[in-house]
């Protein structure tokens, strides 16, 4: 039995069949893998319903209509993300803003004196509002990095290069985390600075030279003060402590002499008023307490009345056991 001959233009009603079959499979198929969506555990889903912002969804799975009715737009709300300036990194990285398309230019600064520098910093931030950061402001990313390079010329710009280099690091990252924040909550990006942080503060190349010896001279200057001021507080401190001590043993023999006077004078006033209550008996008891105090002494001493005569004393020699 011959097979039937197509005619040129006639269609070919098995393979229409077919397609019959396979559109409404691959369509169920399409419908049912955009129906469901999976937002991480550090995101937000912002969902778009024909373009227009519809609600924010919290991390796990959810569904949604299929056929691009609605579109689901994944913010990491909870990562820190930031900013690199002035370095050009050889490692992959997410962040498409993290890092700029010409780092030379971006750290070429110049300082308030008129001196050059090369400045590169870091800017560490997290989206705090996906819907102001979606739809407020067009490329989010990119207005961010150049406001953080505007800011950050202008701090640098209002100080000294010697501040730049050396003891102001803090204060210019201070002053730019404030101005950066107050911008951004100006232009209303929906993101919240969390620090803005320093890292490699150099001069240019030609003269980096000169930079460290100065720096090297003042780091021998602030060793030699610091080890006068260690002899300083260990010999001062000494000596007032001598002093102090000094002046405390003066005022206790001062408060003694003091005390013993008032002593003297306290028994003075009391004997004189016992003797004027009784002068001749006060008297005779200060003559007999005198003797009695001064007698004992004059042991080997004797008095003799000069009108006695013929007078032999027996004395006995007590040094060699004998009398005479």
């Amino acid at each position: 039995m011959s097979r039937p001959t197509l005619v040129r233009g006639q269609p070919d009603w098995s393979k229409l069949r077919i397609l019959r079959v396979i559109l409404p499979v691959l369509l169920v198929l399409i419908g049912v893998f955009t129906t469901y969506y999976t937002v991480p555990y550090d995101s937000v889903g912002v969902v778009l319903r024909f373009g227009r912002y519809t609600t924010t969804e919290e991390p796990g799975l959810h569904f949604k209509w299929p056929f691009g009715v609605d579109d689901v737009q994944v913010l990491p709300v909870r990562r820190q993300l930031k900013l690199e300036f002035g370095t050009r990194p050889d490692y992959d990285f997410t962040n498409p803003d993290q890092f700029g398309e010409d780092p030379e230019n971006e750290r070429s600064m110049v300082t308030g004196d008129l001196n050059a520098a090369l400045v590169e910093w870091v800017v560490q931030y997290h989206i705090a509002d996906p819907r102001l950061y979606l739809f407020h402001v067009r490329e989010p990313g990119s207005t961010l990095r150049d406001l953080s390079e505007a800011v950050m010329r202008e701090v640098i710009g209002d100080r000294t290069v010697d501040e730049v280099i050396t003891s102001g690091r803090q204060d210019i990252e201070v002053g730019a985390l404030a101005r950066l924040s107050e911008l951004t909550k100006a232009y209303e990006l929906g993101v919240q600075i969390d620090q803005v942080q320093l890292k490699n503060v150099n001069p240019p190349q030609p003269v980096q030279n000169s930079f460290n010896e100065v720096n090297r001279a003042q780091q021998d200057r602030e060793s030699t003060i610091n080890a006068a001021n260690g002899d300083y507080n260990k010999v001062v401190p000494r000596a007032e402590g001598e002093a102090e001590q000094k002046i405390s043993e003066a005022e206790g023999y001062r408060l003694k002499r003091v005390n013993e006077a008032l002593g003297d004078v306290s028994a003075f006033n009391a004997m004189l008023e016992q003797y004027l209550k009784a002068s001749t008996v006060t008297r005779t008891r200060l003559y007999l307490e005198t003797m009695k105090d001064v007698l004992p002494s004059l042991a080997d001493t004797w008095i003799v009345d000069s009108s006695i005569t013929q007078l032999l004393p027996m004395v006995k020699d007590t040094s060699k056991g004998g009398g005479k």
